[in-house]
């Protein structure tokens, strides 16, 4: 039975129940709880460290009012990169490689920034729509191609965390195949392939952790717009 390379982006389900809730809430049990003592262990101190470092850069370009949202945009990152990287392992499942994941992530969030913008400041809000010394006749054009662009947003940021992450799955499981294809008729060729596979898997390390920082950084970008 030929078995499609796109079958390891299917939701895995055991006796009919989908599995991607297991996925899910998999990353968080992972994470080490901080003890009420003052004494920690160096897993939890890096941790902080890591925590503390990414939440600052982020809340950086923010005023106080963008603060609020220092919690939940961290979570997110962490979450994201531990699913992102979790996904890498073998004969495991990634839900981030799923379209409706991504995008019940970006849509409500993206939603929440602007409705924080209309509400706070709706004439600047607004003003993002019509750049400044716009010629009267192309008014009606800006207006339409700005509302496009601002709703095309969320799309963006759920199709590109998942073409990224999808992409990269796929290309080493072609390499995968090539390797085993190559190695009983040319084993020299099987092991340099092998070596671009091993490269490649390193890459795409990079990229699990790269995209769940992009996506992060863009939401706080649209923050800072409406606050």
């Amino acid at each position: 039975m030929m078995v499609s390379f796109f079958d390891q982006f299917a939701s895995p389900s055991f006796l009919g129940i989908p599995l991607i809730a297991v996925a899910i809430a998999l990353p968080w049990v992972l994470f080490p709880t901080p003890p009420s003592r003052w004494m920690n262990s160096r897993l939890i101190t890096v941790q902080a460290w890591l925590m503390n470092r990414f939440t600052n850069q982020l809340m950086m370009p923010l005023n106080v009012g963008g603060h609020k949202w220092a919690l939940l945009l961290a979570s997110l990152m962490m979450f994201l990169i531990t699913v992102n990287m979790l996904g890498l392992l073998p004969y495991t499942f990634t839900p981030t490689t799923q379209l409706s994941l991504n995008m019940g992530f970006a849509v409500p969030l993206w939603l929440a920034t602007v409705i924080i913008g209309m509400r706070n400041q709706p004439t600047v809000a607004l003003g993002h729509l019509l750049p400044e010394g716009t010629p009267v006749p192309l008014i009606p054009v800006l207006i339409i191609i700005e509302t496009i662009s601002l709703f095309i947003r969320p799309l963006a940021l759920g199709v590109r965390l998942t073409a990224n992450l999808t992409a990269g799955h796929l290309l080493i499981q072609l390499i995968a195949t090539a390797v085993f294809v190559l190695m009983p008729m040319m084993p020299a060729v099987a092991i340099l392939t092998a070596a671009v596979l091993f490269l490649l898997t390193l890459l795409e390390v990079a990229v699990a952790m790269i995209q769940a920082y992009v996506f992060v950084l863009l939401l706080s970008l649209y923050l800072q717009e409406n606050i």
